[in-house]
């Protein structure tokens, strides 16, 4: 391990065993904090940089363990809810629970430990094709972390993935060199963007471009790994180029106009990406908002129907582009 290896960043969960994060089987680490705040936003646990409360009130028994273990008084009685003026996040009454009705979302790890986590699936990997996925949250907003990750992660042959909303500051990106980009496109028009997300995707768009540019390298012979000639880059072996995969967010009433999927399917083409997945609307985070006691951005929408799938799919394929539905 290198001397980076007890750099500390923020996890709000590891999934094991995912299918929808890049290729085979995979283990997903999840880092905390995303300067976007898109409506739809299906972990809106892993907005805020700090560990929150996602408690599962349903599976209080109202034993009281919490009650007696706190060191700030923060629950004042058998499922009670948590005095955030008063709790510090410690973890005591996590750790005592014994039904798991509380949750902390947000732990900070080291390198080390993620890493060695990371490993305990490689078998899964070998077998499948697979490897790691940083996600989010923006992975980009913990820079210094990631890169670390990453080039641990690589140097151990371990094929990495990083999913971004591509909002990230551009030196650190050039010094991220992952096996594969999965790179969120929710708009491509300024005002629609900030007006779905919250902000600017000039960031975005140009970061992008910088991305597009380094794989098409890549695919000539350049440096387009991690073992190229970037100085703050550690080589790694075998050298293996950066892939590319744009993904698209089909939000009804969002994201989900021809005009917009129109401009979409006009930038990927014309930055000679090849491939764009289409991930339609679903329900699956809404729960979590309701445990955080945060009001969901959205009304209750229907998710896509499969013929309005069918009709993006159709017009992004009118730009040459090798369109998917869901992530693989």
């Amino acid at each position: 391990m290198s001397s980076t290896g007890q750099l500390t960043g923020t996890v709000f969960r590891i999934a094991r065993f995912a299918i929808h994060d890049g290729p085979g089987i995979r283990t997903t680490v999840f880092l905390k904090g995303c300067p976007l705040r898109c409506a739809w936003c299906h972990s809106p646990e892993s907005q805020s940089s700090k560990p929150e409360f996602m408690p599962l009130p349903d599976r209080c028994i109202e034993c009281g363990s919490c009650v007696a273990a706190c060191p700030e008084h923060a629950i004042a009685a058998p499922g009670a809810a948590t005095r955030t003026d008063l709790c510090r996040l410690c973890r005591t009454c996590v750790d005592v629970c014994p039904t798991g009705a509380r949750v902390l979302a947000g732990d900070e790890m080291t390198v080390v430990s993620v890493v060695d986590a990371i490993e305990r699936d490689r078998i899964f990997y070998d077998e499948s094709g697979g490897g790691v996925t940083f996600s989010g949250g923006e992975p980009l907003a913990q820079p210094a972390f990631l890169e670390a990750l990453v080039e641990e992660c690589r140097a151990r042959g371990i094929h990495v993935a990083i999913d971004t909303s591509g909002v990230g500051d551009p030196a650190a990106l050039e010094r991220i060199w992952p096996d594969l980009f999965l790179f969120d496109v929710k708009a491509i028009d300024e005002e629609r963007h900030r007006a779905i997300t919250g902000a600017s995707n000039d960031v975005i768009l140009a970061n992008l471009a910088r991305v597009a540019a380094r794989t098409r390298a890549g695919k000539a012979g350049g440096t387009g790994g991690a073992s190229g000639t970037n100085a703050r880059t550690r080589p790694t072996s075998p050298a293996r180029p950066t892939r590319l995969v744009v993904r698209f967010p089909l939000i009804p009433g969002m994201t989900d106009a021809d005009e917009n999927v129109r401009d979409i399917g006009r930038a990927v083409s014309s930055l000679q990406i090849g491939r764009i997945d289409v991930l339609p609307y679903h329900r699956a985070g809404i729960a979590k908002y309701e445990r955080l006691g945060r009001p969901y951005g959205l009304p209750l929408i229907d998710p896509p129907s499969p013929e309005r799938v069918a009709h993006v799919v159709e017009l992004l394929a009118e730009y040459g582009l090798i369109v998917r539905v869901g992530g693989a």
